[in-house]
């Protein structure tokens, strides 16, 4: 978080003004996301007085919070807008912390506008640029941000392990309410994803948390409290956990908590076959939307009705009301390219978007912590490979290498070798990949190695040179006296005529042919 001891055109700024900035404005940075309406003010007080005083890193920083805060608000377009102006002050400032800041708000920006391949790139880009000085707090806020991008685009391991490094972060330096912030975001992407195990355990631990920090379950938390006991059917207990929120003995200070509990409960209502309490919710949920101008929830809402009529079957009521949700989406994706357009007009007149979007295109491909090609980079690449290859006749080879035992690696020694040890890994796969070929990392510790024109006898060869380097590569000052081995499946399409599931599975079927093997081996199609 070091700045300039002079900004350009201005006298040198006081240390101490400065460090009283700074204090101020970090101590705004941390928190909670329930008090964003308190931070406006007090960050605007602090950009007037910092403009006046030549501190250009602290009115940037003070802009950031009211970015933020106009996000969470629902005013995308100014919040966005703000977001691309710090970053291309930060950019030519050579300023990593206001620059991480800016990425930050710019993923919340691009996950609110739905797009999530750019909302992934700017949250590697909000981590990758934090300093070694910044303060635990903020790194987890970071981690949080970078956990959700990576949730929504897929990558549903690797969010949890930046969510989880998020929460020791909280852990270590007792910050219970950070705790409950992070619970909070994991709990949701365990229901998301189906998995109601971990979304109960989480929810528990929430629970406690909330014990901890001295404040109740906030209207937002309760939500994801709600979906989960909706997961197995427990509807009275989402109706007792939202009771606060519909009684309105519990103040709502997050601008669509309120609107999204009244859908919890509407949807709660209707499966347990309450049709007119139901609708009681849907009303509730609309006025809350009109009120506020909350374009997303209101199309939800008409989902949520459409449903409801069906559900008592009034089907040309739920046909009429799906075409109204329908054109409230249309509506909505329009607004959110208007506001994504409004947001980039400012870096378009600096020429700063058009410089770096193949940069952060290319870095939304790649997987974080190795720099390989990532499972979305493949997705969309490998078809047109094959289609390449199936119009010229040409071969086409994939091999799928996954390591061995690599769990007993993270278990007898720490996750944070485990990454160093795929770090080193992701090296010898580049090397294995010239020319042509492409090496990406798929999860954990599973890798792709793809090879256009090229026959099953050469890739095996390759395969065969990389599983030695692997073997024989100096591992000792990294894992001890614990090997690091991996099993390769190679499969090749003879004249590229083959689809894309079909390959990746016959490679998958032959890298279980080498694991009941014995492993450390390569297993090739039969000749």
């Amino acid at each position: 978080m070091t700045t300039k001891a002079v900004e350009r055109g201005h006298a040198p700024v006081a240390d101490d003004v400065r460090a009283a900035f700074a204090a101020t404005l970090t101590e705004l940075e941390i928190r909670g996301v329930i008090d964003y309406r308190s931070v406006r003010e007090p960050a605007a007080a602090v950009e007037h007085e910092a403009r006046a005083a030549g501190d250009e890193e602290a009115v940037q920083r003070a802009a950031l919070l009211g970015a933020d805060a106009l996000l969470r608000a629902g005013r995308i377009g100014e919040g966005g807008r703000l977001a691309h102006q710090a970053r291309a002050w930060a950019e030519a400032h050579d300023s990593p912390y206001v620059l991480a800041r800016a990425h930050r708000e710019l993923s919340m920006f691009y996950r609110l506008v739905g797009d999530i391949s750019d909302a992934l790139t700017h949250g590697v880009q909000c981590v990758a640029n934090l300093t070694d000085d910044v303060p635990p707090a903020i790194r987890a806020r970071h981690l949080m941000t970078l956990a959700v991008a990576l949730d929504d685009g897929g990558s549903i391991e690797e969010g949890d392990r930046r969510s989880r490094e998020a929460l020791q972060i909280a852990n270590e330096i007792g910050d219970h309410a950070l705790t409950l912030l992070v619970l909070n975001n994991m709990t949701y992407s365990a229901y998301e994803n189906g998995d109601e195990t971990a979304a109960r355990a989480l929810a528990e631990r929430m629970r406690l948390a909330s014990g901890r920090a001295r404040r109740p379950l906030s209207a937002n938390e309760l939500d994801t409290v709600a979906r989960v006991e909706m997961m197995s059917g427990r509807y009275a207990s989402v109706e007792t956990a939202l009771a606060g929120i519909l009684d309105g003995s519990l103040p709502v200070n997050e601008g669509d908590a309120a609107a999204e509990c009244m859908l919890t409960l509407a949807e709660a209502r209707r499966l347990d076959g309450r049709f007119g309490d139901a609708q009681s919710a849907i009303d509730r949920a609309i006025l809350e939307c009109e009120t506020n101008g909350l374009g997303r929830l209101r199309a939800r809402a008409r989902q949520e009705q459409a449903a409801l009529h069906a559900a008592q079957g009034n089907f040309r009521e739920a046909y009429e009301e799906h075409l109204l949700f329908h054109a409230d989406s249309a509506a909505l994706h329009s607004t959110q390219r208007e506001a994504r357009a409004r947001a980039l007009q400012a870096v378009f007149e600096a020429n700063e978007a058009r410089r770096a979007s193949e940069h952060f295109r290319e870095m939304a491909h790649r997987d974080a912590l190795t720099g390989l090609h990532n499972r979305r980079y493949v997705n969309e690449r490998l078809p047109a490979i094959l289609a390449e290859a199936a119009a010229r006749r040409t071969p086409i080879s994939v091999a799928i290498a996954d390591l061995d035992h690599f769990k007993r690696i993270n278990d007898t020694l720490s996750h944070a070798t485990g990454d160093t040890v795929l770090q080193h890994i992701a090296e010898l796969l580049k090397e294995a990949a010239d020319g042509p070929a492409i090496a990406a990392r798929m999860g954990g510790e599973e890798f792709l190695l793809i090879f256009p024109g090229m026959d099953g006898a050469e890739a095996r060869k390759r395969c065969e040179l990389l599983r030695l380097r692997i073997r024989t590569h100096g591992w000792q000052p990294v894992t001890g006296a614990l090997p690091v081995t991996t099993s390769i499946g190679v499969t090749t399409a003879v004249d590229g005529r083959a689809t894309v599931s079909a390959l990746l599975s016959q490679a998958d079927r032959n890298l279980y042919v080498a694991k009941r093997g014995g492993r450390d081996r390569v297993v090739a199609d039969p000749a």
